[in-house]
């Protein structure tokens, strides 16, 4: 396959926009890391569960987690949570968005950018999500994603540019004895075509290295393990009961 310049050029010129990147501001100038909230309950560390990263033969990079249960609450409340994380909620008598209290230090801002098809902010809405992994700004990421796919077995969040996948993150859940089983997959890179060499062997170590992959794998496992302590009260005390 022969690459032109123009196309080089062209690539890297989009290359902010094409996967979630510390490498730019993006189209929305970039948000500032925010104060730390109130911690709801403690963040389990990534050693307690079991994770994976590796470079598959195609140049893109997997990583993996196996998540702790996550007590106390079940597949229909997580996906009860995703549909509803554009929210606010109080905690000691001050209100803030849920998101900012999911993760305490790294996530800065959620919004809605398109409502799926049928007017929800379920399954085929789009959202804008920026966040800064280990609350470093080398780590910071500004990004729309679709959620493809959500309901009570999980949620994929798919982020496409250049005609192609260029990032998919799943997360899937399963009912288990105390709580609930969670799993997640996150596959950044192209899978195939013209440009695929280029963009997983030059774009892809500049915009989501290595070492960005290993803080977003502690960063998921603090998020999902903070779920305990938000969502049980939360759910049980949702006007839509």
């Amino acid at each position: 396959m022969h690459v032109t310049r123009r196309q080089c050029n062209a690539v890297l010129a989009a290359a902010g926009s094409a996967l979630p990147s510390h490498a730019q501001a993006g189209a929305f100038g970039r948000l500032p890391l925010l104060p730390e909230r109130p911690h709801l309950g403690p963040m389990k560390s990534a050693s307690s569960a079991t994770t994976s990263a590796s470079l598959l033969p195609s140049g893109q990079l997997l990583l993996t987690i196996e998540h702790d249960v996550i007590r106390g609450v079940t597949p229909s409340m997580l996906r009860w949570w995703f549909e509803n994380l554009g929210r606010t909620m109080t905690y000691r008598g001050t209100v803030y968005p849920r998101y900012l209290l999911w993760h305490p230090r790294d996530h800065i801002h959620f919004e809605l950018a398109t409502l799926s098809p049928n007017g929800t902010t379920g399954q085929g809405a789009r959202f804008r999500i920026v966040e800064a992994f280990g609350a470093n700004p080398d780590f910071h990421v500004d990004s729309i994603v679709l959620f493809e796919k959500l309901d009570d077995e999980g949620i994929s969040l798919v982020r496409r540019e250049f005609g192609r996948e260029l990032f998919r993150l799943e997360h899937r859940f399963a009912s288990v004895l105390g709580g609930t089983s969670y799993r997640s997959r996150l596959l950044a890179g192209a899978s195939s075509g013209r440009l695929a060499g280029l963009i997983n062997s030059v774009i892809l170590p500049r915009v989501f290295s290595n070492t960005m992959g290993t803080a977003w794998l502690t960063h998921n496992v603090e998020e999902v393990s903070m779920l305990e302590h938000i969502l049980p009260a939360l759910y049980a005390a949702r006007s839509d009961a």
